[in-house]
């Protein structure tokens, strides 16, 4: 069974606490973390690419020249597609959908090896507690400083907490997230998790 520190509010280390074999140390899927990422990121894009048809193309609304008699091909509109300046046919129209469904057992499984990496770099450290009287950054700051967690932190708590959030919005590279939230590519894409003991709770029932 995996151990980690486990730290005060202060900074300061109080003793050692044992993490779920279930969680944080399973064999690693890179192949189902990878899947986790991709994922992520087209749910996270947009459908902002469109073009304009020859409806939507401002002019074409008088015919250029009559239909017989000039020895020209016959057009109707000089917003056609085949004109210079006209609509566009198959061009994208702001609708398209680039979202991805996982599996859950799939999603699971890349949490569990996204934690496990975590675990076996040393970078999870556990705080016994984490709260907030008021939002004050410089608070913040340093009990990232004591915990030597760097400004690239993930906060992960046991449920969200509109003072620690405030407390950590403000700081470049860190991000606050509950245990109910978590997702891969937040963990992999920050060098350090800050976790409650909670929240690894909260996460044990979840995940294991």
């Amino acid at each position: 069974m995996p151990k980690a520190a486990l730290y005060n509010q202060q900074g300061e280390q109080i003793g050692e606490v044992e993490l779920p074999d279930a969680i944080f140390a399973v064999k690693v899927n890179e192949a189902a973390m990878h899947q986790a990422v991709l994922a992520y990121l087209a749910n996270q894009r947009l459908a902002t690419a469109k073009t304009k048809t020859r409806t939507e193309v401002r002019g074409g609304g008088r015919k250029p020249w009559r239909q017989k008699g000039t020895g020209r091909a016959r057009h109707g509109s000089i917003r056609s597609p085949i004109w210079r300046g006209g609509g566009v046919v198959f061009g994208p129209d702001g609708q398209r959908n680039y979202k991805q469904a996982l599996p859950k057992k799939v999603r699971r499984l890349a949490l569990k090896s996204a934690l496990t990496t975590k675990v076996n770099a040393g970078s999870l450290i556990v705080l016994d507690a984490l709260v907030m009287d008021a939002p004050k950054t410089k608070e913040m700051v340093r009990l990232l400083e004591k915990l030597n967690a760097g400004r690239k932190t993930l906060l992960i708590l046991d449920c969200p907490q509109e003072n620690v959030v405030k407390s950590a919005r403000n700081i470049p590279g860190v991000k606050t997230t509950h245990a109910g939230q978590l997702n891969v590519y937040d963990i992999l894409n920050n060098d350090n998790l800050v976790v409650t003991r909670d929240a690894v709770t909260q996460m044990e029932e979840v995940l294991a």
